[in-house]
Parts: structure tokens; sequence; C-alpha cells
């Protein structure tokens, strides 16, 4: 069966008082696949994101989203994307701290509106199959009684990536999840999205080349934020103008 392109960005541009942040970019992301984007500060990544969840309006060019013909997302406002199915986790995970676990998984269910709401309705055998249904994925089961403030830092990452399961997005934008993890942090992280991939569509940015191998097949390389070249892990690694970019820029 071929695949199908679930987001496309077509020559797309954004300046920032005359700073060429994304430059002429061309990226399109197979419904299922799991795409690892790299490049060194500077190269565009997370505006990328702003541009796909529409946080930032990009200058020119168009960004679409589904499968077919699919549907242009350029000036659609943030609250419209996410409810078409786009969900996004920052470096930084941004759970609710005071609310135990099962709470937020809750919190993140699709269809629910506020915060007091949510909480104080009745919760269907439903829901309430499909937040244990969440928790079992990402491995937080266990801890679905505990505060989220208490969770370690990799367990807070997966409980906002499950906040985004629980959403139903059908395209996960997941970036740096490794920074700050343990080794072993960083595996499980590994294997969580690989084994969400398929029935999702994710977008990894990261650094971290070790945890880039584990989950990578394809791998897109930004630099000045154009697209620099497409590949294999080794495939970049080995590539002339990737290597002089990185060791340009002082990357260790």
């Amino acid at each position: 069966m071929s695949s199908q392109v679930i987001l496309a960005a077509e020559g797309v541009n954004k300046a920032f008082d005359g700073f060429k942040a994304i430059n002429d970019l061309n990226f399109y992301l197979d419904e299922g696949e799991l795409r690892t984007v790299i490049g060194p500060n500077g190269a565009g990544k997370s505006t990328f994101l702003d541009l796909i969840t529409g946080r930032t309006r990009l200058d020119s060019g168009k960004i679409t989203f589904g499968t077919g013909v699919g549907e242009e997302i350029t000036s659609k406002k943030e609250y419209e994307i996410y409810r078409m199915g786009i969900g996004r986790k920052f470096q930084t995970p941004s759970v609710f701290t005071e609310h135990t676990v099962f709470d937020n998984i809750l919190l993140g269910l699709k269809g629910h509106r506020g915060v007091f709401h949510t909480l104080f309705a009745k919760l269907s055998s439903e829901d309430s199959d499909r937040i244990e249904d969440v928790l079992k994925i990402v491995g937080l089961f266990g801890k679905r009684n505990d505060q989220a403030g208490s969770l370690a830092h990799g367990q807070k990452q997966w409980l906002e990536i499950g906040m985004l399961l629980a959403q139903d997005a059908k395209l996960l934008l997941v970036d740096e999840p490794a920074a700050g993890m343990t080794d072993e942090e960083t595996h499980k992280t590994g294997e969580l999205l690989l084994s969400l991939a398929g029935k999702h569509s994710i977008i990894v940015i990261e650094h971290d080349m070790v945890f880039v191998r584990q989950i990578a097949k394809k791998v897109t390389v930004l630099h000045q934020g154009h697209v620099l070249c497409e590949g294999t892990v080794d495939d970049v690694q080995n590539d002339p103008e990737v290597r002089s970019v990185y060791l340009g820029r002082g990357k260790h």
C-alpha cells in the first residue's frame, strides 16, 4: 500500500526583523511516519513547529494537513489546528502539577471543556477505560493516583505525551523529549515513540544523536531554515555538508 502524505509544507518563509528563520522550506510527512528533525541551534526547528501549530504566522508558502487533498492550515487559529488533531509537546513538560496523573489524562481527553467542568463532571465508563488505556501505554498506570508534581522528569514527559494521546492527536509534535533525561528514561521514551508510530504520525526534534539513532528511520536536517538533506542516520552523519554545518557551529 502506498503511503499518503499527512503534512506538507511548501515554499514556507518566515522572517523576524529581517532574519530569515524559515527560508523556502519544503517538507513532507507520510501518515503514520515517525520523522526526526535535527539541526544546529538557530536552524529553525522550533519555529517550524510554531508555524504548524499556528503559534506563529508564516510570511509566504502554505502548510496543509490531512491525507488526500489535505486542508490548508496556514490561516487557522491555534485552537482550530488543535481540534483538527495536531498536538504539541514542548521541551519543558507542562503538566498540571497539583492534580493527579489520572486527572491530567482526563484534562487531555478530546472534547472536554475547562478544568472545573472536566474534573467535576461525571466520568463515563468509556472515558475511564480510555484514560486507563493511555496510562498503560505511557507506563504510568501504577502512578495514576500520584500528584503529577511528584513524578520524575522523564515520567512528566511521558504524562504529557499521554495527554496528547488522550486528545486523540493524529500528528504528534515532540520537541527535544530526551533533554534532561537519564539514559534509561531516554531509552524508554524512544520505545514509547516507536510504539506510537503507525497509529500516529510523529515529528521529533532532537539533539541527542544516540536517541535519534534509536528511533529514526528518516532524518531531516534543517540549516538556516531550509532542508539541508534527508536520509537515514548514517546518510546524514556522513554527509559532508551536514558535517561542515555542525563542525562550523561548534556542535559537540
